[in-house]
């Protein structure tokens, strides 16, 4: 039987993942004859080609296909090894790697944080970003956990938990400025401007929802999926602002926004999630087991 040599292995997912012998050997600062060399090697072991040349351009075979599958399972369980040995030497602090969609009010991610820390010694990274690109980190394990507000739909093939950690009611606030349309509410939001999620929001639509119910036109005026900024404008005059009730408290308290009232019936739901793992960090399966916003 003959032994795979995980160097060619390497060599060859390089070079399909940068498209070609020339850019692959400048990325692995080898000469391009000796990275031929080592994908004949590894062709050769296998005993199939794994590209073939159309229009001047490498292709990958159907083995070859297949082989780069293996591959990236292969050292993705490589870096997932890496990171679970370093995680449980005694002397070290566990790295959890957090990621938080920027529609997430960042005192949650506050709250998450903390919970981390008071479950063991560890060392924390935060990503914000989209929900595309962050479920694409958790399930390639760069991430251990994500919060968001709405669960993922990736298919029953792949293997994520997810649950829900919190259920807020949704307020309006905005500047001083506004103060008075909590009189005569909801009424008196009939022609205001507000600063809306964007529409990939599940909120947004529950939002637009109660309008209709409520026969409101509101005008608006700006759309951001970024919770910091929709405060931001918010402080600001720009327009209004339909927020979670915990995040709002906050604001308010610190009497940067006044809140105007409730939308009754518009609440936001707030997710935990994670992806299966051979081997499970021992801080963020805590998180996942014990978690709840206060």
């Amino acid at each position: 039987m003959a032994w795979l040599n995980y160097h060619h292995l390497y060599y060859f997912r390089t070079i399909a993942t940068e498209g070609g012998i020339a850019r692959a050997a400048e990325k692995l600062r080898l000469g391009q004859p000796t990275l031929s060399t080592q994908l004949k090697q590894l062709e050769g072991a296998i005993g199939t080609p794994l590209f073939e040349r159309r229009n001047r351009k490498l292709v990958l075979t159907e083995a070859g296909q297949l082989a780069l599958t293996y591959a990236n399972e292969i050292f993705r369980l490589g870096e997932e090894m890496m990171e679970a040995i370093r995680d449980r030497l005694p002397a070290a602090r566990m790295h959890v790697q957090i990621g938080a969609l920027d529609s997430i009010p960042k005192n949650f991610t506050l709250q998450l944080t903390q919970f981390a820390y008071d479950a063991g010694d560890c060392v924390i990274s935060i990503l914000e970003g989209k929900s595309d690109e962050l479920f694409r980190e958790l399930l390639a394990h760069r991430l251990d956990v994500v919060i968001a507000n709405f669960p993922p739909s990736l298919g029953e093939d792949v293997k994520v938990y997810a649950r829900s950690v919190a259920t807020v009611p949704v307020v309006v606030c905005g500047a001083a400025k506004f103060k008075s349309l909590s009189g005569k509410f909801p009424a008196s939001l009939d022609g205001q401007p507000f600063v809306v999620p964007t529409l990939h929001s599940k909120l947004r639509h529950d939002i637009d929802h109660y309008f209709r119910a409520h026969g409101i036109r509101v005008d608006a005026i700006a759309e951001t999926q970024d919770t910091a900024l929709q405060r931001l404008l918010g402080e600001a005059g720009v327009g209004l602002v339909p927020l979670p009730a915990p995040a709002a408290d906050e604001l308010i308290r610190e009497k940067k926004l006044v809140r105007i009232g409730a939308l009754e019936g518009v609440q936001e739901e707030i997710w935990l999630i994670s992806a299966s793992r051979r081997i499970e960090n021992p801080i963020a399966a805590k998180i996942m087991k014990s978690f709840f916003l206060s």
